[in-house]
């Protein structure tokens, strides 16, 4: 049973290690899945950024920006009073 599994995802790993050795580009639908995989962003994947977001954090940013103009404010300026509390508490325990 374990070497038909194995067996069965040769391919991948043979592909997975010329994509690690640039030897093969993914393509764009294979590069999403991959960054979907590892739940990065395909800016992260590339090397274009070191900033890691985490999954969670992208959807509530998306789902934030879906808000109406009256709603994303009062999001925002409850988002901006914690951050200050946040970085106030931070401030004065170091």
């Amino acid at each position: 049973m374990v070497t038909y599994l194995f067996l069965r995802k040769l391919p991948y790993l043979v592909i997975g290690s010329k994509y690690e050795r640039n030897e093969v580009k993914p393509s764009v639908e294979v590069a999403v899945k991959i960054a979907d995989a590892l739940e990065v962003s395909l800016d992260y994947l590339a090397g274009n950024t070191d900033l890691l977001l985490e999954k969670n954090v992208v959807n509530k940013i998306i789902d934030i920006q879906k808000l109406d103009a009256e709603d994303k404010a009062h999001v925002f300026a409850m988002l901006d009073a914690s951050l200050r509390d946040h970085k106030t508490k931070k401030a004065y325990t170091n």
